[in-house]
């Protein structure tokens, strides 16, 4: 049971656990995302279109993330796995990739080390999540999930702040190498201090009792997509992220074109302001979720339905602001709205899986998420623009923008039919 893995962490080692992760998630998220707000100035050197910023940004990056994801939640999903250990080679790998991407001379040489980047990242979230809902009770996974989520934000008003600026000050290669190198001095203390309650509890498992059986692969993936709760989580999380992770993209770069500032400004003024809500709105979906759907389990997911309906019209507003402090301002409402679904998206889909497929669950969320939303949507939005371009000019992102908002509506109504299941089918599996 998940409850008796839990008890090899208790109290303080628990909180510590958790904080260890969210750092690890935090750095994730910096070297993830500090390349948005270099695009431009990247662009410019290197001579790039939108497409192949949309491309390097994102689906040369998520391509491998989703290749690789499933087989290390295979691993992870193992008994025998350390996963505090692999958590902290991978932190190693993407932190020293970032750092080489500043060396990078041609398109190519760059999109082969965000790569890199992609491969590192991809073995931090799946066993981070089970890790988590092993030491977790089911009714504060919610929470520690949306804790450990922070780092998404967090990571991303770092990454967006001290990109901007070192951009400005020394430029987008210097900016990479400075970000990335202290991921691996990061590492060293995930080996030191980071335990995986499995190891220390195999000399039980050993002496006694017969470990919990492994659950082949495709038995754990029919287990995790044969809920249609699961499924219709699925496509409203991918939903989500594809808007996301384009909005985050094109954001960054509509604020350089339309409002004439730069990396530094918009790092410092949008990392602020999409940091902050988005912490909020991440940590606000984590508590929402627990407090009412311990009620109710459909109301897990009442917050991120409303919250995405009610950002549509505040982002329109937003981008079609003359003046950057205003659409700055009205951006911040939309963004605590659409940080929302994390905690309870992730929480679910663990109660959705068996004890033993829990990475499996949380890696097939990652492995959509992130094809569709970071590999397609910042490349989707990029050649979008390039079409609009020769009509709009340099509105053209501006336009795009306006559509990524209306799609909103989307997850929304899916996150809705999920939670119309959840009594049927969440925790079931233990």
């Amino acid at each position: 049971m998940a409850t008796m893995q839990g008890t090899a962490l208790a109290g303080r080692s628990v909180r510590a656990t958790l904080w260890i992760l969210l750092f690890v998630y935090i750095f994730n998220f910096i070297d993830r995302q500090i390349v948005n707000i270099l695009a431009e100035s990247i662009a410019r050197d290197l001579k790039l279109s939108d497409t192949q910023i949309g491309l390097m940004t994102g689906l040369a990056f998520a391509l491998f993330y989703t290749a690789l994801g499933l087989p290390i939640a295979r691993y992870a999903d193992r008994p025998a796995t350390d996963r505090a250990k692999m958590i902290g080679v991978a932190l190693t790998i993407w932190s020293a990739m970032t750092a080489l991407c500043g060396m990078a001379q041609n398109f190519v040489q760059l999109l082969l080390l965000r790569i890199g980047v992609g491969v590192g990242e991809a073995g931090c979230s799946p066993p981070a999540h089970s890790l988590i809902s092993d030491i977790v009770p089911p009714e504060k996974r919610s929470s520690a999930l949306a804790f450990y989520a922070l780092g998404i934000p967090i990571g991303t008003l770092l990454g967006m702040m001290i990109g901007g600026l070192l951009a400005d000050q020394v430029g987008w290669r210097h900016a990479f190498v400075i970000v990335g190198l202290p991921g691996v001095a990061m590492a060293l203390l995930v080996f030191r201090l980071l335990r995986d309650p499995r190891q220390a509890s195999s000399g039980a498992a050993t002496a006694g009792a017969a470990p919990h059986p492994e659950l082949p692969l495709w038995a754990a993936l029919r287990a995790v997509m044969g809920s249609r709760a699961y499924i219709l989580l699925l496509v409203a999380g991918s939903s989500a992220a594809f808007l996301s992770y384009g909005k985050a993209t094109w954001t960054t770069i509509f604020f350089q074109r339309t409002h004439a500032m730069s990396p530094g400004e918009v790092g410092f003024w949008y990392g602020i302001v999409g940091g902050v809500a988005g912490i909020g709105g991440t940590w606000l979906g984590g508590y929402l979720a627990d407090r009412f759907g311990s009620a109710n389990r459909r109301h897990v997911m009442t917050a991120p339905v409303v919250g995405m309906i009610v950002a549509v019209p505040l982002a329109l507003l937003a981008y079609q602001a003359t003046d950057w402090p205003v659409a700055l301002t009205l951006l911040a409402i939309p963004t605590l709205c659409n940080s929302l679904y994390y905690g309870p998206t992730y929480s679910t889909a663990q109660g959705l899986a068996p004890l033993r497929a829990r990475a499996i669950a949380a890696a097939v969320m990652l492995f959509f998420q992130n094809l569709i939303g970071l590999g397609l949507g910042p490349l989707f939005f990029g050649m979008l623009s390039d079409w609009l371009h020769p009509a709009h000019g340099g509105n053209s992102v501006r336009y795009v923008l306006y559509g990524a908002a209306f799609l909103g509506l989307v997850p929304a109504f899916f996150f809705w039919r999920c939670s119309l299941r959840l009594d049927a089918e969440l925790d079931r599996g233990g």
